[in-house]
């Protein structure tokens, strides 16, 4: 088979109401399949799963339905569903994701032409920004905070995005409408050769959530492989659907896992450079979550200094193993710029 669009679900009933069938209309390319990959859910997903299955759209769409009986996390959940996967290439769906007609065949045809990327995503647009643009139409349509059109790291290992840069989405003025290599793709829609996925183990399970799939695209960037955004195929995401972005515990997530991932795949003498600079941003940002009267994200931020420290010592085989086989220590794709600076000091916004 050449392609499984894999989507990963826990009590997400009401999402898969909202959008999958826009997935199971949109994914009628001969030789691919849908398979919702159950959590232990616990509400009425797999009951509507399964009366799902005699319905025409799913039987096109070659829907298939693998159930757990507990919840065993978003990387573990995805990486025993590759177990059960021998397609080609697989994508990873988040569960609120609204695709659009041929989203699929962009992708896979670029990803067939160019057998050197290793992963590659479409563009993803904000699903709540559609709506207001139904709704009023001089609204423009906004990039979605996670993948945009396509992401990066700078030098000091923060993610950004073609038409995200900290905090601020720019409008899909079609100004990032060119095929371009980058640094990650989005875990929101993340296309990836299924053979590569197992040969370097998946997704962390150590993270527990966020930053997962930027560590995945750093080993492949290490191992000489290139990732693209493709922008000729478009979704939109709602986003924010296990967290929402100023929930303290994804301040804590992002800062620890962004730390733990620098960590792990940043050799010497770079990793010494860039963790003297985190260290004083990391503190120079819990201070203005301080004074700005966010004391619970000032918590999160320290908890995540310390965390990172307590944690490092279950990373360390894994830094070995990603240096020993790296045949690039550090990618090209790491953007030599500070976002800190261009955003805050130069108001750059793109």
């Amino acid at each position: 088979m050449l392609c499984s669009v894999v989507i990963l679900n826990w009590n997400g009933a009401d999402m898969m109401r909202r959008f999958l069938p826009s997935v199971l209309e949109h994914t009628t390319l001969p030789d691919t399949e849908v398979v919702v990959v159950d959590n232990g859910s616990t509400d009425d997903s797999v009951p509507y799963l399964q009366g799902l299955l005699a319905s025409t759209e799913a039987k096109a769409a070659h829907l298939r339905i693998i159930a757990y009986d507990h919840n065993y996390g978003f990387a573990s959940g995805y990486n025993r569903a590759m177990a059960d996967i021998d397609s080609e290439m697989v994508v990873l769906l988040n569960s609120d994701v609204m695709v659009t007609h041929d989203w699929l065949q962009p992708v896979l045809t670029y990803m067939q032409q160019h057998p050197n990327v290793a992963a590659a995503q479409p563009k993803i647009l904000a699903y709540n920004s559609l709506i207001a643009h139904q709704n009023d139409p001089a609204q423009p349509v906004t990039f979605e905070h996670a993948g945009a059109a396509g992401g990066f790291i700078d030098r000091l290992g923060y993610p950004f995005c073609r038409g995200r840069m900290m905090s601020f989405v720019a409008p899909d003025n079609r100004q990032y409408d060119t095929v371009a290599r980058t640094f990650w793709v989005s875990g929101a829609a993340f296309f990836i050769r299924t053979k590569l996925y197992n040969e370097l183990g998946g997704l962390d399970d150590k993270f527990f959530a966020h930053m997962e799939e930027i560590d995945l695209c750093w080993r492949l960037n290490m191992r000489g492989y290139e990732l693209a955004c493709v922008p000729q195929s478009a979704v939109y995401h709602l986003g924010g659907g296990a967290l929402a972005y100023d929930n303290p515990r994804k301040t804590y997530l992002n800062f620890r896992n962004n730390l733990l991932m620098i960590y792990k795949n940043l050799p010497q003498p770079w990793f010494r450079r860039v963790m003297f600079g985190r260290f004083i941003l990391d503190y120079v940002a819990a201070f203005k979550a301080l004074i700005t009267l966010k004391p619970r994200h000032f918590a999160a931020i320290i908890r995540a200094r310390i965390d990172y420290l307590r944690m490092k010592r279950d990373f360390t085989q894994s830094r070995l193993t990603n240096l020993n086989l790296a045949k690039q220590l550090y990618p090209s794709t790491i953007a030599q710029r500070s976002i800190i600076f261009d955003f805050y000091l130069r108001r750059m916004k793109e």
